[in-house]
């Protein structure tokens, strides 16, 4: 019989020793025993036993209808009990019905992990804003969530008493003179959040700030904005975050049997269902050390650099991780397995019509 290619990924099979001997053994099967499995002589001299499933020889009917699958139900002769052959297709039947075969072959075995994740914020371009004092915010500069900014543009300005009594306390020992109280008064200063610019200006103007101008510290858009012009602050409150979106973190969820496919430094892939035909590609940088215990999932984290600040935080994408494949495993392609609920099985060509059903065990796929 020609063996007719067919389309379709592959289905690694963990079969046992037996299923294997069987494959083989029926490749191999002597001529003559192909003819036995084939059956002969005229069918109106053959006594018929009973109809089978073509697709699964274990469903057996005492008349002629139709199977489970919608197919002819074929007889079974009793000249072709206990033979290998459970069924035995008449050649101009097999090719009305359209049956396909395919080689079992020992192939590279793809891996590849096709999943979802969501974008969020490179946690290591985000600074977080914070005061070192209490006091009140004078002016606010930027207004809302996602508005951008540039590094030094001024954020806000702060009254604080208790950085007015420091700059009082500086400019008094700049005028006693004393070296080691300037030194204590600058240094604190600095631990009170200003900066060397600021204390160097009131050094040359000789006067106090009465408001205190934080500037930003990178390029970015402005998230978690928290306050309001008025209000007052103390150094436990985030007053916002900047974050720079040049690159950003895509989290993406592993189903658990898969969890040890995936390693640091394998390429992927990512597409948006809204910028169709476009790709984005990056790698896995970090594996996280736990399951979550209500999606049995791993969380992966991958890396991606964002020209254009297309990608966005919270944004759903479809992502594939290309895993390390897998030499010389046995595989079939997915069309060729049935799947019963209880077990998988898989039909064996043995030639001249006969075919024959065997139980496996179906381990991962690959492909589409």
């Amino acid at each position: 019989m020609n063996k007719t290619q067919v389309l379709g990924a592959a289905i690694l099979l963990a079969l046992g020793f037996g299923g294997g001997y069987l494959l083989s053994s029926r490749q191999d099967m002597p001529a003559g025993e192909e003819a036995a499995a084939g059956g002969g002589g005229q069918e109106g001299e053959r006594k018929i036993l009973y109809w089978v499933a073509p697709m699964d020889p274990n469903y057996r009917s005492d008349k002629p209808g139709k199977s489970p699958m919608g197919m002819d139900l074929v007889p079974v002769y009793e000249d072709e009990a206990g033979t290998e052959a459970l069924v035995s297709i008449d050649p101009r039947m097999v090719q009305n019905l359209g049956i396909r075969t395919a080689r079992v072959e020992r192939t590279e075995f793809d891996r590849r992990i096709d999943t979802v994740g969501y974008v969020a914020y490179d946690e290591r371009k985000l600074s977080h804003v914070h005061l070192r004092t209490d006091g009140w915010i004078e002016k606010l500069y930027v207004k809302s969530d996602g508005e951008r900014v540039k590094k030094g543009d001024v954020l806000f300005e702060l009254y604080s008493r208790e950085l007015v009594n420091a700059q009082d306390e500086y400019l008094q020992a700049l005028r006693g003179g004393n070296s080691y109280l300037q030194k204590a008064s600058y240094d604190r200063l600095v631990a009170l959040g200003m900066s060397g610019e600021q204390i160097r200006e009131i050094r040359r103007t000789r006067k106090v700030a009465q408001r205190v101008r934080y500037h930003a510290s990178q390029d970015g858009v402005v998230d978690g904005l928290k306050v309001r012009e008025g209000m007052y602050v103390t150094p436990s409150m985030e007053v916002m975050a900047l974050a720079d979106l040049s690159s950003i973190w895509l989290l993406v969820d592993v189903f658990e049997r898969q969890s040890n496919w995936v390693e640091i430094g394998q390429q992927a892939e990512v597409r948006l269902p809204y910028l169709p035909g476009e790709t984005w590609r990056g790698e896995v940088e970090f594996i996280y050390p736990s399951i979550d215990p209500k999606t049995r999932t791993l969380q992966v984290r991958l890396r991606f650099d964002n020209p254009g600040e297309v990608l966005k935080p919270d944004m759903y994408a479809d992502v594939r991780i290309f895993a390390q494949p897998r030499e010389k495993v046995l595989s079939i392609p997915r069309e060729a397995l049935i799947r019963t609920g209880d077990q998988d099985r898989v039909i064996i060509a043995l030639g001249d019509g006969g075919f024959d059903a065997r139980t496996v065990v179906a381990g991962m796929e690959s492909g589409d």
